[in-house]
């Protein structure tokens, strides 16, 4: 579901409107639907997050895919006391609301709310399919969105979110920040450090299979299979 004309989503992240980019979430999303199938019976919560890149519309032309050398990516890490996913690197996003339109409007309010940003600064590009995540069995709508007019972010609610952090691109693709990580039960999850931030689970994924359409990405080494505990250590975060 593109929500943006070709015309309006600068060159460096039309792909994510390609079959590349859809074939991709969807071979996610379907991994996804197996483990909800095994997890619940009924029918799961609804959410969306906003994936929300920021960099020159223009590009550069000499990197990779147009990749312009200021790109970056809005995380959040949550609060070490949630109760679920505590501590863990997110995209801004939450739970549906009842007066939501869509999942573009769902990740647009969720984001303003965890990070101050002005929504009128973001364009939604495209809608990607759901993904479900067991610990709190949601179906999670990503929003990819470039953030033409940026505004300032911060965190707003210190109870719910620890960090709010512009992440360059060429820092998540360098492939000496690039690895996968293998959890308690053998599952396995792409994952990336920067600035003391460990990366991993659905916001690794995610990101993942974005970097693997867009012409973005060079080589790195599949086989570095790391254990999910000490590499969380590691930046000092637990499960």
């Amino acid at each position: 579901m593109t929500t943006s004309t070709p015309a309006d989503i600068p060159r460096w992240l039309r792909f994510a409107t390609e079959p590349g980019a859809s074939d991709a979430a969807e071979t996610l999303s379907l991994a996804r639907a197996i483990r909800r199938a095994a997890t619940i019976s009924g029918e799961p919560r609804q959410a969306a997050v906003l994936v929300l890149f920021g960099g020159s519309a223009d590009g550069d032309p000499s990197g990779p895919g147009g990749l312009p050398a200021d790109a970056d990516v809005l995380l959040t890490q949550r609060a070490s006391t949630m109760r679920q996913h505590r501590g863990q690197v997110a995209f801004p996003g939450g739970a549906v609301d009842h007066d939501d339109s869509g999942p573009v409007a769902t990740a647009l309010r969720e984001a303003s709310e965890e990070t101050g940003l002005d929504p009128a600064g973001v364009e939604p590009i495209v809608v990607l399919p759901k993904l479900f995540v067991p610990p709190s069995r949601f179906d999670v709508s990503p929003v990819v969105a470039y953030w033409r007019a940026p505004s300032e972010v911060r965190v707003v609610d210190q109870s719910e979110t620890e960090r709010v952090v512009r992440v360059p691109l060429a820092e998540l693709l360098d492939p000496a920040n690039r690895f996968l990580v293998r959890g308690p039960l053998g599952y396995q999850s792409p994952a990336f450090q920067v600035d003391g931030l460990l990366v991993w689970g659905l916001t690794g994924g995610i990101l993942a299979g974005l970097f693997g359409s867009s012409g973005w990405e060079p080589d790195w080494d599949r086989d570095d299979v790391r254990d999910l505990e000490s590499s969380l250590a590691a930046v000092g975060m637990t499960l």
